[in-house]
């Protein structure tokens, strides 16, 4: 039984990967920000008698990042996985966006999962053993429109991650970056515009356009909506692969975009993007 600590678990990605981990016999820390967001995870809990603790994290507080480790560890002992799941969006245009704004999106996707890095990572080396799961996306590799710092904080991420795969490596601390594609979530709820992006902004109707074909995204192949579930699967596997990997794809948008983008130059694959989301300007 491993002690795994996820954050940002009240819905979405992080709330599937709660109850996965717990249903296969670990012992599983679920942090958010807000604790009176866990009611809906505490109910499926107690509905399938698991073992989930419920603690507070919040990425932007250094000191809630602290006490949510110290009462893991003193709850359960080293914390064995951590899980870096939590993030937000900015939805804007490059040009729409201030800097507080993107700053906010940087500190969240970036410095919070630095964050709690720094205060589980020291334990995991001296111990000689552990697992990092820091969550990606497909937004990681391709930078999307109207997303484009939300693709660079993924972007920072990837190479976070592997730079830590190489360091972490000689320690027997493993580290994993989950890649997943468009799937239907919450998330939506972590993701906020900038003020600047709206009807007035000169780019609303390219990016109205470009919402409407990226909605088949969270479709796979065949026009079925791809089941989140299928991430914390991926994550759990990923943990216990006895073949580890640095990266997982996951989705089969996800695995469609990244085979083509290995495979043409920047300008063959714009082109092969605009065509299937029947995508122009």
């Amino acid at each position: 039984m491993a002690n795994v600590l996820i954050t940002g678990t009240s819905s979405g990605f992080g709330y599937l990967m709660a109850l996965e981990f717990a249903r296969k016999g670990d012992r599983v820390f679920a942090t958010m920000r807000n604790l009176d967001k866990a009611a809906k995870l505490k109910e499926a809990a107690a509905a399938e008698n698991l073992s989930i603790s419920f603690l507070k994290l919040d990425l932007l507080d250094e000191s809630s990042i602290k006490s949510a480790v110290a009462q893991a560890e003193a709850e359960g002992g080293p914390i064995n996985v951590l899980v870096n799941n939590a993030a937000m969006e900015l939805r804007s245009s490059i040009e729409d966006a201030s800097e507080d704004e993107v700053r906010k999106q940087f500190e969240t996707n970036v410095f919070g999962t630095l964050r709690v890095i720094w205060n589980v990572l020291p334990g995991m080396r001296e111990r000689g053993s552990g697992t990092i799961v820091n969550l990606s996306s497909i937004g990681g590799i391709v930078a999307v429109p109207f997303a484009g710092y939300y693709s660079a904080s993924k972007h920072a991420v990837e190479a976070i991650s592997e730079s830590l795969y190489y360091e972490a490596k000689p320690f027997g601390v493993r580290v994993i970056v989950i890649e997943p594609g468009a799937f239907p979530t919450e998330f939506s709820s972590n993701s906020y515009e900038a003020a600047k992006f709206n009807e007035s902004s000169p780019y609303a109707k390219s990016a109205a356009g470009f919402a409407a074909a990226f909605d088949q995204g969270l479709r796979a192949p065949g026009g079925v909506r791809q089941d989140p579930a299928e991430v914390a699967q991926a994550v759990y596997k990923a943990v216990h692969d006895e073949t580890p990997k640095l990266r997982y794809t996951v989705g089969g948008d996800a695995a469609l975009i990244a085979s083509v983008r290995k495979q043409l130059d920047f300008e063959g694959f714009e082109a092969a993007m605009r065509q299937t989301l029947n995508w122009h300007d």
